[in-house]
């Protein structure tokens, strides 16, 4: 299955290191919930990312996705100078931007 083009958005721009793309990948009002800890809109993310995601050079090797009710799932092999293994995301998308991704193990 082939991801949105809003959730590949998002893998693509961390595995380039991309701030700029990352952000515009997500609604002005998005949200990233890293396991309880919620980010709401871009600025937030933006935070989010230059510590846990793009700052930590994070890279993202999806091995596997699957579509259910409004969402997307992917797990994803991450790598980088933070979190390494193997992890879940949950992406709801409305059009061309993500609204939610969570993170969960």
């Amino acid at each position: 299955m082939s991801l949105p083009p809003p959730v590949q958005a998002v893998f693509d721009a961390t595995n380039a290191g991309d701030t700029a793309a990352f952000l515009s990948a997500f609604a002005e009002n998005g949200v990233v919930d890293d396991w309880g800890r919620e980010f709401h809109g871009r600025e937030a993310i933006k935070q989010w990312s230059d510590a846990e995601n793009i700052g930590a050079h994070s890279t993202f090797e999806v091995t596997e996705v699957s579509h259910a009710a409004d969402a997307y799932v992917v797990t994803a092999t991450v790598g980088g100078d933070g979190f390494n293994g193997p992890s879940h995301f949950t992406f709801q998308v409305d059009g061309d931007h993500v609204t939610r991704m969570t993170i969960r193990a």
